[in-house]
């Protein structure tokens, strides 16, 4: 079994092989809405209770949530088709259960999809090899049951994991993965079979992280444009990738949603820029056999 500090690979970002992206762009971009599912009434509830407030059922909690599904995701629908970006789903798989007319939106605009688990309220920490094997199986059949292709994308859910994730993803023939927060560029990672690549899955743009530390629409705004300078300005020595993760519960609110926008005009008015989705930068990536492949332990 492999440490998670002993997966990584590629070392200073300057000392590295250059690579390119398409048209010679200096940052790739990936949008990445959060399209969730929280149980009601969790069950089995793990290691943490996805409700801290307490006794069950958390209405409140659940309700706020659920806002992203039944109205917040819609005029996000609108903001992405307007400056013609191609999203990439972090998605509960089991919100296409629930919400088909979800499903049919995302599919009609051939957007992409990492899977996030199949319910933001069960976790895998602490869970046994077997158990999250099975798990990760289980949304891979369950991805190609409604879609009929391969999952491309992991990011467990609620950024939860253990130690066997990344080796237990690359065993499902998954990828790319977003469990690992240590780089603006792709870096393969040491899996004890086969190949994974970690794509840059950046916190500190992510709404929901900002939202819990008071953070509102403006600072998202502010944020997304100061790290869009700069990885923009550092893309032109070696290419580098920014996310924008958003979840529509939060910034799908109808005092939150123009800031979005406004983000998402600015880096759309720059030229050396690449929309891309998650597979779409791994694919790319893998293509150009920039910097060391991953090894076997």
């Amino acid at each position: 079994m492999l440490n998670d500090p002993n997966r990584f690979t590629g070392g200073a970002i300057v000392s590295r092989k250059r690579f390119s992206w398409p048209d010679d762009a200096q940052l790739a971009v990936w949008v990445c809405p959060n399209i969730e599912h929280y149980e009601y009434l969790p069950d089995p509830v793990g290691v943490r209770d996805p409700w801290p407030r307490c006794p069950h059922p958390d209405v409140l909690g659940y309700a706020t949530k659920d806002y992203g599904n039944r109205v917040g995701l819609w005029p996000m629908f609108d903001v992405m088709d307007s400056l013609d970006i191609r999203c990439t789903v972090s998605l509960n798989l089991a919100n296409f259960e629930h919400y088909p007319t979800i499903f049919e939106a995302c599919e009609r605009r051939r957007w992409d999809y990492m899977c996030h688990g199949v319910y933001n309220t069960q976790y895998l920490w602490n869970l046994p090899e077997d158990e999250e094997r099975a798990i990760i199986t289980d949304c891979v059949e369950t991805y190609r049951r409604l879609t009929g292709r391969q999952l491309a994308g992991w990011f467990s859910p609620a950024a939860s994991h253990t130690l066997n994730t990344p080796d237990l993803v690359a065993e499902a023939a998954i990828k790319y993965y977003c469990d690992f927060y240590h780089d603006d560029q792709p870096t393969p990672i040491r899996v004890r079979n086969g190949k994974l690549l970690s794509i840059p899955y950046q916190m500190d743009l992510n709404d929901s992280v900002l939202y819990a530390n008071s953070g509102e629409g403006p600072e998202f705004e502010l944020i997304a444009r100061d790290m869009f300078d700069t990885l923009y300005r550092e893309g032109a020595d070696h290419p580098r990738v920014m996310n924008i993760a958003v979840h529509p519960y939060i910034m799908g609110r109808p005092h939150r949603l123009k800031y979005l926008e406004r983000a998402l005009s600015y880096i759309r008015s720059h030229s050396k820029v690449w929309f891309a989705t998650g597979e779409e930068i791994a694919d790319w990536y893998n293509a150009q056999q920039a910097g060391p492949e991953a090894v076997r332990s």
